[in-house]
Formats: structure tokens, sequence, C-alpha cells
């Protein structure tokens, strides 16, 4: 079997290598006129200059991180104990996760210019190419350094679960400054923008005029390319180190079968990705959702028949484990094949549920709607209402998922089925990342004043891509769940515990701990937004009313792009510190102070309520977005109405709900788990 793990990391470069192709294929197209390529340039700089930033701060962290696991593994001795090496697979983790979200990122800001020329010259289906190109991009970046650089680990360390874990962490700490910063930055300069621009000023979106319509852009891209990619890298990787684990403790196949099955359904996922993503294409008028679903449930399929070959081929003998009551239970390789498919299946599910309850052809959004006619507060009600309806489903099908994962497979297969959910990631992130790319093409259209059919085209794409990232976030909540679940199971396993006993009062200490932390998380990240919006609010103001001619639209007048792009760069920067300090250290505190009981509780409790509060925040924010754009469509008076302010205000308000705290709570229970994970021999 061993000989078997090299395909790992061959996947891995195949994926890399495809990434590859698509850059040559980007890069050839035009981009259109100077104009155009000013303003593309201007965002990618400024994206680019965020990245910088953002990474010499996370270096220092990540620096200091390696010291602490070096230092405790060699003060540390006996069986079990944590090994000076995790440093080194926690540098490899947060280095491949670096270098997926700089990939992403550069292509995903020459893209968009490319795909806006794509709609101006050679209409829908060319641009869609294009966006979703870039989209794929980030998508085979994320896989394909993740199993690369994992598959390496495992090689390395001879399948040590005790020192991959570490690659897990080091993903985990990237993803974490990647999401909050990323979604302070992001959400100050669209604030900004909407509030002062939309509302007070009155002018259409994405306006020259408006100072923070670059920052804007330069957002999109760093909160929903690096951000998500990040998030969902993580959780690849998490879910896959969380198989590993248990596949070792359990004991699982005399030769490691346990260890090889989730590696080996990761390079099937990836094989499986790059096929769907040739099946996505649209006719001119056709409908580029239907396009994607196509390219989205081709790899599905494709991946159900490579789990269904893997689990037949590696797994054929079954195995036998004791069950948490103590018995002795055999399961074989067909129940392997069926947990894995619950999780892949769960995971889709889900994410048809956040479409509905964030798309505007459906009811939920069309009431939204329909409140904002009697103003703001009868919207925020409705919106409110709607996320906190939309947590029922979701958690419906994660407990059917669950039940039927350790039904099939035990606890193996509860960790299979995160592997299942998020075997076709590369799919998945391609198809998110190419809302993004199509949104900044929607801005550059319009910034650089290109006839009203391409912005036609554009807003036809960006209307597609809100749904894709409502549909990628609520597969990344699913997933997120799934994940820190496996993870938690494997730190059980860890620590020795059987059971969790909630009439134990240290551990309904830690319940309550543990409930607490998300809701504390996202006022902090709230409070962010808050704060950097302000200072965006205030520089919007002042360049209306200082720089003359610049509301007016005079010729030759032009807003101090560079001004806002740095605020929210700095606000970010600044405000991301407190939240992602407080998510490493508390699970590390109450390990060392209260034991491994208690940060169990606390594990439980953040993943409850985690899980529900990042659903209700997404989805509430989805939807406060979505029933503007509704009524922007001619609805209920239509754009400049007085339920157009009212809807404006909603997704002001809803914004980061879904772009910053909810996707950031994704990474919260997932970094939690696994520092308690990494960190269980000294809790011991």
């Amino acid at each position: 079997m061993g000989s078997l793990v090299f395909l790992a990391p061959i996947a891995g470069v195949l994926a890399l290598c495809f990434a590859i192709y698509l850059i040559s294929r980007i890069t050839k197209m035009d981009e259109g006129s100077e104009r155009m390529k000013e303003i593309a340039a201007a965002i990618h700089s400024g994206a680019m200059a965020f990245l910088k930033r953002q990474y010499r701060t996370l270096i220092i962290f990540v620096l200091i991180i390696i010291v602490i696991i070096s230092v405790i593994g060699l003060v540390t001795t006996g069986e079990g104990s944590l090994k000076p090496e995790t440093a080194i697979a926690f540098a490899v983790g947060a280095f491949c996760s670096i270098l997926a979200g700089n990939i992403g990122m550069r292509i995903a800001t020459r893209a968009n210019v490319r795909t806006a020329n794509a709609a101006y010259t050679s209409g829908l289906n060319k641009a869609l190419n294009c966006a979703f190109s870039g989209g794929a991009v980030m998508g085979m970046s994320v896989v394909g350094l993740g199993l690369l650089g994992l598959g390496v680990v495992v090689l390395i360390f001879n399948n040590d679960s005790s020192i991959i874990n570490g690659f897990s962490f080091g993903a985990s700490s990237v993803a974490l400054f990647g999401r909050v910063g990323g979604g302070i930055y992001t959400k100050a300069a669209d604030v900004g923008a909407d509030l002062v621009g939309k509302v007070e000023a009155g002018i259409p979106e994405d306006d020259p005029r408006n100072p923070a319509t670059v920052a804007d852009n330069v957002g999109d891209n760093v909160g929903d390319v690096a951000g998500m990619g990040s998030d969902l890298f993580e959780s690849y990787v998490g879910s896959l180190i969380a198989a590993i684990a248990l596949g070792s403790s359990l004991g699982i196949g005399a030769n490691g079968e346990g260890m090889l099955a989730p590696l080996m359904i990761a390079a099937i996922g990836i094989v499986a990705s790059i096929l769907g993503t040739f099946f996505v294409s649209a006719k001119e008028g056709g409908n580029p959702q239907k396009s994607l679903n196509r390219g989205n449930i081709i790899a599905t399929a494709l991946a159900i028949i490579g789990i269904f070959v893997v689990c037949f081929t590696v797994l054929q003998s079954g195995y036998s484990v004791e069950n948490a009551a103590g018995v002795l239970k055999t399961y074989s390789w067909l129940g392997v094949f069926g947990a894995t498919v619950a999780g892949l299946l769960v995971g889709y599910l889900i994410g048809n549920v956040t479409e509905y309850y964030t798309s505007a052809q459906y009811k939920p959004v069309q009431k939204i709607a329909k409140s904002c006619e009697t103003g703001t507060a009868t919207n925020v009600i409705a919106g409110v209402a709607t996320g906190m309806g939309s947590t029922a489903i979701p958690i419906i099908l994660v407990v059917i998922g669950i039940i039927a994962a350790y039904q099939f497979a035990g606890l193996y297969g509860i960790a299979m089925a995160a592997v299942g959910m998020l075997s076709t990631t590369g799919m998945v992130v391609a198809v998110d990342a190419y809302g993004p790319i199509s949104d900044n093409a929607g801005g550059i259209a319009e910034m650089s004043k290109l006839p009203h059919e391409v912005r036609e085209i554009t807003d036809k794409l960006d209307s597609v891509g809100n749904t894709t990232a409502a549909i990628g976030k609520g597969f990344a909540i699913g997933s997120a769940a799934l994940t820190a679940l496996a993870l938690f199971t494997a730190y059980t396993q860890a620590v020795g515990i059987k059971s969790i006993n909630i009439l134990d009062p240290v551990v309904i200490v830690g319940l309550f701990i543990g409930g607490m932390l998300p809701f504390l998380f996202c006022s902090l990240t709230m409070n962010s937004v808050g704060r950097a919006a302000q200072s965006m609010i205030e520089e919007v103001r002042r360049q209306f009313r200082e720089i003359a001619g610049l509301l007016e639209g005079k010729e030759g007048v032009k807003a101090d792009y560079a001004r806002c792009v740095d605020i929210s760069c700095k606000a970010a920067l600044k405000e991301m510190i407190l939240p992602s300090v407080m998510a490493v250290l508390v699970p590390i505190f109450v390990g060392l102070v209260l034991g491994p009981e208690c940060l169990g509780g606390v594990l439980c409790g953040t993943l409850v309520t985690g899980f529900l509060l990042a659903i209700f925040l997404a989805n509430s924010g989805g939807a406060w977005d979505n029933a503007k754009k509704y009524i922007e469509e001619g609805h209920y008076g239509g754009k400049g109405s007085p339920a157009h302010e009212a809807g404006v205000n909603g997704d002001t308000i809803g914004d980061p709900f879904k772009d910053t705290s909810g996707p950031s709570l994704n990474i919260l229970i997932k970094l939690m788990t696994i520092i308690a994970l990494v960190f269980a021999p000294i809790f011991m």
C-alpha cells in the first residue's frame, strides 16, 4: 500500500499543471482599452499590497508558533508527547495555504478585466469561460497544493498522524487571518461605498466618482477569493488529516489502508473536478447558472464512481473496531463507501438549501424585498427571521449525514463523510471564486464607461455569482461542521476520552464557555467592520466635499482611490489581531488549566453554536443582498424608491453578517479543534 501513497502528491501536481494551463489561457486574452487596464491595475496592486502586509503580520505569528511547538516538543518526552517535527508540518501547511491564496488572487485580479473585455468583444460565453477559468485556478491551487503538501508530509514522516496534524494547524492559522482580515477589509469598503455613494449621493454602484469603488473591488478578491480559498483549503486538509488520524488510532487495515483511503479519494476528486470544468459553457442568451451546475453535477457523479473504486480496492477486507458501547463491530468497504457518499450528498444538499433561502428566484428573498415597502425596520425583522429559520434544514441534513456515516462505518465513517463532502473542493472553489471575478468585471465595465449591453452581460454573470457565493458559503459552513466533528473525534481518541459526561460540572463549564465563544468572536469582528466602515465613510464624504467637481463628474477630476484602499488595509490588519489571538489561546488555556474533558465540552459548545450562528449570519446576509437586487430589477418601485433605500440599508447590515463574521466562524470551530488535537499530549 505504501507505493500508492505517491498517487496523492502526483494528483496534486496534476491539479497544479492544470492551473498553469488555465493561467496561460487567461493571460493570452486581451485586456481591453487603456482605461480598463488602468482600473484593473489599481485593483490588482491594491489586492497584492494587502496580501503583502497581511503576510508580514502572519509570518510573525507563524514563527512564534513554530518556536512554541519546537520548545514544547524538545522539553516533553515519553510516548504520545508533542514532537518537534510537528513544527515542520505546521510550516509546510501554512506555506501551502499562503501560496494557494497568492496564486488565486493574482489570477483573479487579472481575469476580471479580461472578462469585461470578453463581454464587450465576444459575448456571454467567452466572458463566462474567462471568469470561470480564473476561479478554477484558485480551485486547482487549493486542492493541488493541499494534496501535494499533505502527501509529501505523510511520506516524509511515515504516516505519523501526531506530526501530520501540524499541517492542518498551519493551514488553519492562515485561514483565520485570511477570513477575518479579508472580511474586515472588504466590508469596510463595501459599507462605505454603499451608504455614502448609493444612499447619500444617489449615484450608481461602481460609479467612478465614488472613492471607495476600487477598494470595494479589491475587497471582493481579498474576501471571496483568498478568504474563501483559505477557508476551504483548511477544511480540505483538515478532513483528510482527521480521517488519517482515526485510521491510525483505530488501526484500520493491516498495512495502513485506513490512512491511505482518504488520500486516494482526494486524488480521485481532483481528477473529477478537472473533468467537470470542461462542461462549463453557455450559449449566447443562455443561463450561466445551468452551465456551472452542469459542471458541478458531472464532477460529483465522477467522484462517486471514483470513491466506489477506491473503497473496493483499498478497504476490501473491511475492519473491526469497538463502538461507543465497547462492543466490537465489523464494517465493510461498502459501509465506508456509503458513509463517504453520505457526506458528499449532504454538502450538495446544503448548497441547494442555501440557494433557496438566498436566491431572488424563491419566496424567502421576495418576502424580504416586499417588507422593504414599509421601511428598514421591517426589512431587518424579515431578514433576521429568514436567517434564523434557515438553520433548521441544514442541521437536519448534517444530523442525518452523521447518523448514516456512523451506522455505515463507525467513527471512521464520520471522518470519511467529511472527506466525501470535500472530495470535489476543486470544483466548488472554482464556482465560488468565479463570483468576485464577474463582479469585478462589472465594476470595470461601469468605471470604463463601456456600452450598456456589456454591463447587462456582466450583471447576468454577477447575479449568478451572488448565488454561487451563497451556495459556496453554505457548503463551507457544512464542511466546517463535519470537519470539526471529525477532528473532535480524533481529539477524543488522542486524549483517551470514551464519552463526554454532561453531568460533570467541569464539562458543563466547558459547554458554556464554548457556546459563548462564537458570539464573542462575532461581536469582535462586527465591531471591527463598524469601526473600519466609519473611517471609510468619513473619507468618502471628505472627498465629495473637498475635491471640486468630483460628485458632479467633471472631466479630468478623479477620486483618490488609493487613500480608501489604504484605510481598508490598515483597518483590517489592526482589527484582525484580537479575535485571531483569542481563537488560538482559549483552547490551549482551557486544556492546560481545566483539563481535556473541559476542553471537550468547549469544543462541543463552540461547534453547535458556531454552526448555527454561521448559517444564520450567512443566509440572512445573502438574503438581504439579493432582496436589494430584486428591488433594483424594478420590483416595489425599483432603484431610487423608498423600498430601495430600505433594501440598501438591509444589505449594508447583512454585509458583515455574510462576508466577515459568518465565514470567520468556519475557521473558529475548525481551528480550535485542530489546536486541541495538536496540543493533546500536553493536556493529559
